[in-house]
């Protein structure tokens, strides 16, 4: 046990399944620098989103409760001010707290409990992404996934994406410097990326690190009348069953995903070089989670926005002080994470404050440090676009229900049927699972009026929306405070002060 609270250093990846990484046992997909922290750490392997997009993810994430306790249910949905996140907890604990890269949040408030934001997000964050289950068969052209990512992959010098990333780790880096000059300890470091999202525009030397030709492709092709609904509606979103991708394409988009996952492993390392080289490794945890994962071409889909489990997956790593060596194989979710680093704040004995709202997670940090914990379930929902209803997941022991009041349920046995082509539902040999399922799917969510509810916020939002886009530009989109007068050598300064307090170690100290 440490003397002082470990700092927290969370890296998310944005559309990472743990299918294709090295780290859970992908053959062709290299990422080292996780590998070595899954080595000397904990590694979750059956880790969930909470809702497969980007948004609602990252905010229940945040705020550790469900998607539709707080109203985040899709893309353009606001983030309210007055829901407590993890960041407001660990500041009631001591902790300085900071945020580099993409949270997609929307709305005014850009902060949520970080007491700094070093870079903007790389998404609106405004309501222009507002769906219409009122026309749900209907796409937002400018905003809904469709197939070009797919059809123009390959290898680029630089995108937004690529830009972007390299912002994010170079502040993400210099944050953790100061904190080492600084000794501004304990501090929660989230450095949150881009990649692998598509679209799939790789740089040079990490194209490279795949041999094209002999690329792992997806195990399961399915065409669209072999789709469950809710697939159909999936692959017609996307536009998937009418500009069908030759295998060539599929090729070309894995090889985008396979480099930038390894693009995205090499900022990992980045950021474990630079608190090593700070003296800070040996007192910080480390978490390396995404915000959900990417079909890449399995059953014939493409992205997320489902809860298949190529899609509904995310990887979850953690290491540092106190955390055992091994694999945790318990059903588990983000929302579990808000308890879990509460938990890691209070590992000295500091008095964890009281939840502002009840909290949908638990802590997983007994599992993390070896110990047992009979907890084994992740729960799941969708209210974005591709439906017109929500739809809701529940993952126990080797179970998955998925369940939308317009379509038939599905089960699945995932040790029996890992690829989810046996759909138990109807089965007269799990009636009774089945029927336990559906009770506790109406117990738990009153489908009617959370339908109702992401109706009403569409409604809301699209007039706010049609308002704001005429007249004089107001924008919510965050622009990280910088004051160059402050910064490197300035005439009120001293510039041999100025060398001493900004060098780590110190002169004279090693």
């Amino acid at each position: 046990m440490t003397t002082k609270p470990p700092n927290i250093l969370l890296i998310m990846a944005d559309q990472l399944a743990p299918q294709y990484m090295g780290t859970y046992g992908h053959p062709q997909v290299q990422t080292p620098n996780i590998d070595a922290i899954a080595a000397r750490g904990t590694r979750f392997d059956a880790a969930y989103c909470n809702s497969p997009l980007c948004a609602p993810s990252r905010f229940s994430f945040m705020a550790g409760q469900l998607v539709t306790k707080i109203g985040a249910y899709d893309n353009a949905c606001e983030f309210p001010a007055t829901i407590p996140t993890f960041a407001h907890y660990l500041r009631t604990m001591g902790y300085t707290t900071c945020l580099s890269g993409k949270m997609h949040f929307v709305g005014p408030d850009q902060l949520h409990g970080f007491e700094e934001r070093v870079t903007t997000d790389v998404y609106p964050s405004d309501y222009a992404w507002t769906p219409d289950w009122e026309n749900a068969e209907e796409r937002i052209d400018k905003w809904y996934h469709n197939m070009d990512s797919v059809k123009d992959a390959g290898v680029a010098a630089t995108t937004f994406q690529l830009d972007y990333d390299d912002e994010v780790a170079f502040f993400a880096k210099r944050k953790i410097f100061d904190y080492a000059r600084n000794k501004a300890e304990p501090f929660c470091l989230v450095a949150s990326f881009i990649h692998p999202h598509d679209p799939y525009d790789a740089r040079q030397e990490f194209w490279d690190l795949y041999d094209h030709d002999n690329l792992d492709m997806p195990k399961i092709d399915m065409k669209r009348d072999e789709q469950d609904p809710f697939g159909k509606r999936l692959m017609d979103g996307i536009e998937a069953s009418t500009k069908v991708a030759t295998e060539e394409e599929i090729r070309n988009a894995r090889h985008g995903y396979f480099a930038n996952t390894s693009y995205f492993d090499s900022k990992v390392g980045e950021l474990v070089q630079a608190l090593e080289s700070v003296d800070l490794l040996d007192n910080t945890i480390i978490i390396v989670t995404s915000d959900h994962g990417d079909m890449l071409g399995e059953r014939g889909l493409w992205y997320k926005m489902n809860f298949f489990e190529h899609s509904a997956r995310v990887p979850m790593v953690m290491a540092g002080p106190s955390i055992a060596q091994g694999q945790v194989p318990n059903a588990c979710s983000l929302v579990d994470l808000l308890p879990t680093m509460v938990d890691i704040a209070a590992m000295n004995g500091a008095e964890k404050p009281a939840y502002g709202q009840p909290i949908d997670g638990r802590s997983l940090l007994p599992l993390a440090m070896g110990q047992a914990d009979d907890s084994d379930v992740a729960i799941g929902e969708y209210c974005a676009e591709m439906t017109a209803y929500p739809v809701y997941m529940i993952r126990r022991g080797k179970y998955k229900y998925i369940y939308c009041q317009t379509d038939p349920a599905i089960l699945y046995d995932l040790e029996a049927d890992p690829d989810e082509l046996n759909n138990l539902a109807g089965n007269a040999d799990y009636a009774e699972i089945e029927a336990k399922f559906a009770a506790e799917v109406k117990e738990r969510w009153d489908c009617d009026a959370i339908h109702a509810a992401v109706v009403s916020s569409q409604h809301t939002r699209r007039a706010v929306f049609a308002g704001m886009a005429n007249g004089k530009r107001t924008d919510w989109d965050y622009n990280p405070p910088r004051n160059a007068s402050e910064e490197y050598v300035r005439n009120h300064m001293d510039w041999t002060v100025a060398a001493e307090t900004k060098r780590y170690p110190p002169l004279g100290k090693k």
